[in-house]
């Protein structure tokens, strides 16, 4: 049975995730950007948070913790064992490809290190569902503030290599914004046209962008694209290394 997961707006334009395993309660946290809503989400729906997964030790992703263990004391804080020293106090500290469980449903570890080192995203097959934060995002990736092109272009590239109906639980509400730039590196690409128009319509209306389908990312995020030739041609950079295609597009979004 696939988990129910909530998506929590915070912050100002953070989401964190409430992830229930209806066969057995168990019930988690995906990154703590603020405690008030997920506390208050959880208690609409009568669900225990028992574990607290953290993607990365950035504040905007980490603040609310205290909050949750205040309401859930004997709730798990879960992370990657490689950036335990500037995460908060780990209970479970795992690296790339340890499971995860969230009662009787079982997930890998992901590590998409490149906007952090040691970021990691948690992916469960059998819910279709990948839990990104701020390495892959709708329409967009995170900068590179920590790692290198190489290093965020391997983490993208795991990603991609999951089944395209794989719905990717992102970050931040900033697909918008996105839309715009990626229309400036492939303006014909019609997938990406129709897309911006749905993201306008929706945000017009107050709706959410987030989650988004994997294989839809595939068809219109320009850093998921730059092994493609033709985003490598939309660039001026027909036959480059996908790599170096990557680090032109990161770098034009940046000046963006």
């Amino acid at each position: 049975m696939p988990l129910d997961i909530v998506t929590v707006p915070c912050l100002k334009d953070n989401y964190a995730y409430l992830a229930h395993d209806p066969a057995t309660g168990a019930t988690a946290v995906i990154d703590v950007p603020e405690a008030a809503p997920l506390l208050a989400a959880a208690k609409a729906r009568g669900w225990t948070i028992g574990q607290i997964l953290i993607t990365h030790h950035h504040w905007d992703h980490v603040d609310g913790l205290a909050g949750i263990r205040d309401a859930f004391p004997d709730a798990k804080v879960v992370g990657h064992a490689a950036d335990a020293e500037r995460l908060p106090p780990l209970d479970v500290a795992l690296n790339e490809g340890d499971p995860v469980t969230i009662g009787t449903e079982t997930g890998t570890v992901i590590d998409v290190s490149g906007h952090t080192v040691g970021h990691i995203a948690f992916y469960f097959p059998g819910s279709n569902a990948v839990f990104t934060a701020d390495s892959l995002m709708a329409l967009g990736c995170g900068r590179v503030f920590e790692g290198t092109f190489p290093q965020m272009w391997d983490s993208l590239s795991k990603l991609a290599a999951l089944p395209d109906d794989t719905v990717v639980y992102s970050g931040h509400e900033y697909t918008q914004a996105n839309a715009r730039f990626a229309l400036t590196i492939e303006p014909g690409n019609t997938d990406l046209q129709e897309r911006a128009v749905e993201i306008d319509t929706d945000r017009e209306a107050g709706k959410r962008t987030v989650p988004s389908l994997l294989g839809t990312e595939k068809a219109t995020n320009p850093f998921l694209r730059a092994a493609t030739p033709e985003l490598a041609a939309a660039i001026g950079m027909a036959g480059a290394a996908p790599v170096d295609v990557f680090a032109e597009v990161r770098t034009r979004k940046d000046n963006f």
